[in-house]
């Protein structure tokens, strides 16, 4: 018996002793556990780098595709730059206030164009060449839309043999009954139409009798006329005015360049020229570099002071 207990507290002596190693493990494991927290809580409270702040900000105030107005930022995505410094920047000018009327000449070909104008949401005034493929439906979506509707009459240029011109357009070799036909027809074709103004025309505007055949035609249907002044010695505002005509004439040309940023510069200008007298009225076409411009700059200036009104808020 007592072998027996001899040999049991020999195999006590060999076995190890494993409590120490349990203590050193559990330590380990709690010391861990710690760094992980300290870490955790070191983090939340490390303020956010600015840059990262706002750009978290930016898409917080940014809204979702579903909020946009449908159609038409879908329409621009073609059209307005999306790549900032695309554009050279235009120096802004102090904030001022002023009535500016812009006409888009040359609608009545494409109906698309007419959408991506009204989907700009500035008063513009369309003015329809009679007897293009979609003058009607234009002048129908605009008047829809609380727009103006002019009528842009052709009349004949200086070296008309030498220019593209339309065939239903007014010539100075033609009758007056001839004359008064097809400007009734073109009245006719544009409906809603309060007003009209000259489509080229350098030649046949400086002809007083021929000016004044047409402008009996407006007066009878209680139409204004713009002179759209292709040529300095234009008599049709002047004449309109001794009639008792309702008239005005085109300040600025915005679109002579058809560069984006040259054609921003004349908005500038035309904008400023409000500025300083008050009113100015502007005429460009529905180009594709006219509609970036006008999506870009118009919205700016409503903000500044500048009101847009239609064409015939601008005549006298």
């Amino acid at each position: 018996m007592a072998r027996k207990r001899k040999v049991i507290r020999n195999r006590r002596r060999k076995e190890p002793n494993r409590r120490p190693l349990v203590m050193a493990l559990l330590m380990t494991v709690i010391v861990i556990c710690g760094a992980v927290y300290f870490l955790e809580r070191l983090k939340v409270s490390t303020p956010e780098k600015p840059a990262e702040k706002n750009r978290t900000e930016e898409r917080q105030k940014m809204p979702s595709r579903v909020t946009e107005s449908p159609g038409v930022m879908e329409d621009y995505s073609s059209i307005v730059p999306t790549v900032p410094g695309t554009l050279p920047a235009i120096k802004r000018k102090k904030p001022g206030h002023g009535a500016v009327a812009i006409i888009v000449d040359d609608m009545g070909n494409s109906k698309r164009e007419a959408d991506l104008l009204l989907g700009i949401n500035v008063p513009m005034t369309f003015s329809i060449i009679p007897g293009l493929a979609n003058a009607r439906e234009v002048a129908e979506a605009a008047h829809r839309k609380g727009r103006e509707v002019m009528v842009h009459i052709p009349m004949e240029p200086k070296g008309v043999t030498k220019k593209p011109f339309e065939k239903n357009g007014l010539l100075l070799d033609m009758s007056d009954a001839d004359i008064l036909m097809r400007l009734r027809g073109y009245i006719d074709a544009v409906p809603y139409a309060v007003g009209a103004n000259n489509h080229m025309g350098s030649r046949f505007t400086e002809d007083r009798a021929k000016m004044r055949t047409v402008l009996n035609v407006l007066k009878e249907k209680g139409m204004f006329f713009i002179d759209s002044k292709t040529t300095p010695a234009s008599v049709g505002d002047t004449l309109a005015r001794e009639m008792g005509i309702h008239t005005a004439a085109r300040n600025v040309f915005l679109d002579n360049d058809q560069d984006v940023a040259a054609i921003q510069a004349q908005i500038e200008k035309l904008a400023g020229l409000a500025r300083k007298t008050g009113s100015a009225i502007g005429i460009c076409h529905p180009h594709k570099s006219t509609i970036t411009a006008l999506a870009m700059a118009l919205p700016a200036l409503k903000s500044e002071g500048i009101t847009f009104v239609p064409a015939s808020e601008l005549t006298r």
